[in-house]
Order: C-alpha cells, then structure tokens, then sequence
C-alpha cells in the first residue's frame, strides 16, 4: 500500500472512530422522531459525518429502474441528459441514505424540506470496495445524476454519493454574501460529502474505500478537476465529462456567450468565430432559445451582480478588477495531482471545445502534469446527449464514452495499465452510438 493510501486509511479510520464515539451524543439531541428517521429499526445506516439529517431506505434496486418506482429518485433531475436509446443496468439491491448538511438557504425543495446541501449516499448489497463521488451538473439537484452515472457505477459494485452542490436553480447566485460564494461552496460541498461518504462506507463495509473516484457532467465536470487540483488526497482518480472551465483571465462563458447572443440569428459567422463550430448550425436556435441567455445572465450574476446593461453586450474583460477577482476564487489551474481522463464532443454548443477542454488540457501541459492526463474529443458529441434524438445523423451520445474512461480510469489507478494515448474520435457512420464508445481513432 502507498504512503498515500496508507495515510488516507488512517484518516478515515479515525473519523470514523470519531463518529462512533460520538454517535450516542449526536443521536440524544435529535427529537424522537428525528431518531427514528435516522436510524429506522428495519434499516439501520451508518451516520453521515455532519449531516444535519438523514433517512434511509434498503431497496430491492437502487437503479433507476427501481428508485422511480419507489420514489428514491426524480426523473426530472435527469432529464435530457442521456439519449433515449441508452441501456443500464437494474437490480442492485442495497442502502440508500438522503439527507442534508447545515447549510441557511433553501432553494432545493425535494422531500419538502426546502434545504440546500442535500445528498444521496447509495451502498450497494455487493461492494466492490470502491467509491463515486459527483457533483450536479447545471444548476441542477441530487438525483441529476442517476441514470448517466449512478446506476452504472453501481452495477459494477461502487458506492456512490452525490451532492447537491449547496444551491439550485436558477436563482442560485442569491445565495452567499459576496460574488463567486455560490461557486465556492460547490467546491466545498463536494469536498464536505467526500469526507462523509469515506467515513460511511468504512462503517458499513467495515473497512475504508481502496479507491475513490470523482465523475461529473459540465459544471460538474468542473468539480472534477478543481477537486483534483486542490483535494487530490481524497480521491485515486477522476473523470472529467466536458467541464465548465472558470478561469480569471478568460476564456470562459462570460467571454464567449455574448458574442453568440449578439450575433446570433443574423450573422453565422460572428457566431462561428465565438467559439461554436459551423457544423453546430442545427443546433443552435435550440441552444440561443434554451442556453445561451440563462447561462449569461446567471453566472454573469453570479460574479458580477452590479453590471446594468445588456448581457448581450457585456464585455467580461473591460469589467473592474473584483469581478475578475471574484472569479479567481474558483478558477482552474491545470494543477492536477491525480489521474484525470476528460472527454469532451466537438459540437458541444454551450461551452465549445475550442474555448474549454482544448484550453484546458493546455494548462495541465504547461504545469507540467500532462502524464497524469488523458484527453479524448469526440466528434459530433454536444453537450447534452438527448439531442442526439433529433439530430441522429449528426451528432454522438458522450455516455458510452464516459462509460470507457471510466474503465480505462479503473485501469490505470488500479492495474497502473495506462490508457490510450489523447485522440480525436472520429463519429462511427454506423453502429450502436447510443451504447458503445472505444477510446481509439
């Protein structure tokens, strides 16, 4: 065993003696019915270290397939982010935990609590001896997750938890007193659910994790590698699924955005030259009409709350210095200190290839981390795999890639088998795209 997982077996293992002894105390004083939700005589669960509350249920499958039927989890979290045609796995019996830490704003509604900083912690009957982590993509809640990651990963035996990142919605940036507070606690809650979920599969498992990964979607993805640059202790590796790339000194959205939103319908190529590749075209009435605004308005929002004008007009490097310094708060650095594997589709039309993944992959190069680093951009692949639906000639579902390098990532933490080498994925003209990716060109 490594220095570093030596010592990360002795951290959990003494939170999780922490936990215990203090389990007595924590649990007298809740009320009688608190109690029992936490510890309900027919499932008994470990308790999530800090957690404020906690539920649990031990279902027949903890699949999608099972938990909508159940009510364990709510398909509109997941909506459109995986093409129709796409096969999961069902039946995994085994634990799930939902619950909330302390957290003051209350945007997310589900279980009626009106609580942000919920999550799902899932223990599988079979444990693999590893763990997920995730966070949401978008602005979106706990459950954003299930199909494209959770069930997957828990077939092959992981536990998995997910968290809500601390605020949702639209209305997001109204939470935390200064700009970029939002985005910071996102960080923070990931790191917050990763402590807990160690600590909760070594009580139930009676040992701690042997390999920890982190998976995510867009902003998400970008959890990834900000968790990977600045907690790698935590985690053996991760999977970074088109990341948002927040950056100080650009690009990212606040950089890019408006020039579509300005350009778009009337002039195609003021569009092109934004960032948004020509063969994108078809997608983009869908993406001005749905993406592009909202995602101006609420992250410009976010980091610069005091700008009046149009977001259509907004020019991010002409604002003053806080608003770059807000920013700089939760920008990447390409300091990875863990194995990361990245995908990312050529036609992606909310955060282009050009202006994000390419950029990025550059950072980790010049910080000198490029061996721990695979990169895979898959042509005809855009942000979010339902439209592959409506546009089956031109575009490619990115799940089934996310599914390899998941298994390339296992590959190469766990059997140091490296993965294939950076490559651009030519589009398959024929075959099942909606279920199977291989990471060569």
């Amino acid at each position: 065993m490594s220095l570093f997982h030596r010592l990360r077996t002795y951290a959990v293992t003494a939170t999780v003696a922490t936990v215990v002894a203090g389990s007595v105390a924590a649990v007298a004083m809740h009320t009688t019915d608190e109690r029992a939700a936490i510890r309900p005589a027919a499932c008994s669960a470990p308790l999530v270290l800090g957690a404020q509350r906690q539920i649990v249920a031990c279902l027949d499958d903890l699949t999608t397939a099972g938990t909508v039927a159940s009510g364990h989890t709510v398909p509109a979290d997941w909506a459109g982010l995986h093409p129709a045609g796409a096969r999961n796995p069902v039946g995994v019996p085994g634990m799930q935990i939902d619950g909330y830490f302390p957290d003051e704003s209350t945007t997310n509604t589900h279980h009626g609590w009106n609580h942000d900083s919920q999550f799902v912690i899932r223990l599988p009957e079979n444990w693999n001896g590893g763990l997920v982590v995730a966070g949401t993509p978008g602005n979106r809640r706990q459950y954003a997750n299930d199909f494209t990651i959770s069930d997957w990963v828990l077939a092959k035996g992981y536990a998995y938890a997910a968290t809500d990142k601390g605020n949702t919605g639209s209305d997001f940036y109204r939470d935390g007193a200064t700009p970029g507070d939002a985005l910071v606690e996102w960080n923070n809650r990931v790191t917050q659910l990763t402590v807990a979920a160690q600590a909760v599969v070594a009580q139930r498992y009676g040992g701690p994790a042997k390999h920890t990964y982190m998976a995510g979607i867009s902003n998400g993805g970008y959890l990834v590698r900000w968790q990977l640059e600045n907690a790698p202790w935590l985690y053996d590796g991760g999977v970074d699924w088109e990341g948002s790339l927040w950056q100080a000194d650009g690009p990212n959205p606040l950089t890019f955005l408006p020039s579509a939103l300005r350009a778009y319908p009337a002039d195609r190529d003021a569009v092109h030259a934004a960032g948004f590749p020509a063969e994108s075209e078809p997608l983009w009435e869908y993406h001005n009409k749905v993406y592009w605004e909202l995602t101006q308005r609420i992250y410009r929002q976010e980091f610069d709350p005091g700008y009046a004008g149009s977001d259509a007009e907004y020019d991010y490097a002409a604002r003053p210095a806080a608003v770059h310094d807000a920013m700089r708060r939760v920008s990447l650095t390409g300091r990875i200190q863990r194995p990361l594997l990245t995908i990312h589709g050529t036609l992606d039309t909310l955060l282009p290839i050009g202006l994000d993944s390419d950029v990025y992959a550059g950072l980790i190069r010049d910080q000198g981390n490029g061996a721990l680093h695979r990169y895979y951009r898959i042509e005809g692949g855009n942000h979010t795999d339902s439209l592959y639906d409506s546009h089956p000639d031109l575009l490619r579902p990115l799940l089934p890639c996310f599914r390899g390098a998941f298994t390339a990532l296992e590959s190469w933490t766990a059997a140091g088998q490296p993965p294939p080498p950076d490559a651009t994925l030519p589009r398959p003209v024929s075959g099942d795209l909606a279920n199977t990716c291989v990471l060569r060109n």
